[in-house]
């Protein structure tokens, strides 16, 4: 079930930002890299970088991994993510686990794939989450184990992470790792569909004709009343 993340950029920055140089060059390079003008960025984030910016290490570590404004470079990637993962970034520990499930730069591990979703995960990042639950449903690096991908896809999910809220909502109508409930299932599918999953349109519809009226009433009701939770 499970699909790697959205986007490589696996954070954009939500920390507010004291007035420094150093965050002065951070948030030009940001600005750059958003208009696309990588050279500026890449000198900008070098320079954040060196004073030891976990965020500015993130962003080189993107740059390198998709060749933007640099040659491709898994292995200066690498090094970059390590640099902010060390100090606890949490989307640079996720893209790390990323490079080691696609073995790009590094072997292809799963386990320690894991172990680096695992950091990111525990910080509470929606796409690591997913990702764990997606290894515990395939048993990639782990043993396979439903019932803990069903826990990592519903933290996820209640993050409103929309593939997370399609597993989940499958899970609940065909299992296993929960109790069968059409009830759930139509509810995680309604919000993965109203997220812009398509499959989920389709689950929700098939859920549906198994379901009393007084049942869809219910999971719409709980879809109205549905908060994500971050």
């Amino acid at each position: 079930m499970c699909i790697l993340a959205r986007s490589l950029v696996a954070v954009w920055v939500l920390l507010v930002c004291l007035t420094s140089p150093v965050c002065a060059d951070f948030d030009e390079g940001v600005a750059a890299f958003e208009r696309g003008e990588y050279p500026t960025a890449l000198k900008m984030f070098r320079i954040s970088a060196k004073e030891g910016d976990a965020r500015a290490q993130l962003f080189l570590g993107v740059m390198y991994q998709g060749g933007m404004g640099v040659p491709l470079d898994y292995t200066e990637a690498i090094r970059w993510y390590r640099l902010a993962a060390d100090q606890g970034d949490a989307g640079a520990q996720f893209n790390i686990g990323v490079m080691y499930t696609q073995g790009q730069g590094i072997a292809q591990d799963y386990a320690e794939a894991m172990r680096w979703y695992r950091k990111a995960a525990e910080q509470g990042y929606a796409d690591a989450q997913y990702n764990m639950g997606g290894a515990y449903d395939r048993g990639n690096g782990v043993t396979r184990d439903h019932v803990e991908a069903a826990r990592w896809f519903r933290l996820a999910a209640n993050q409103d992470h929309a593939k997370a809220q399609f597993n989940l909502g499958l899970m609940y109508d065909r299992g296993p790792g929960v109790p069968l409930d059409k009830v759930q299932a139509y509810m995680w599918a309604t919000l993965s569909a109203a997220n812009g999953i398509k499959e989920a349109i389709i689950l929700k519809d098939g859920v549906a004709k198994k379901m009393t009226p007084a049942q869809i009433a219910e999971a719409q009701k709980l879809v109205r009343e549905w908060k994500p939770k971050k």
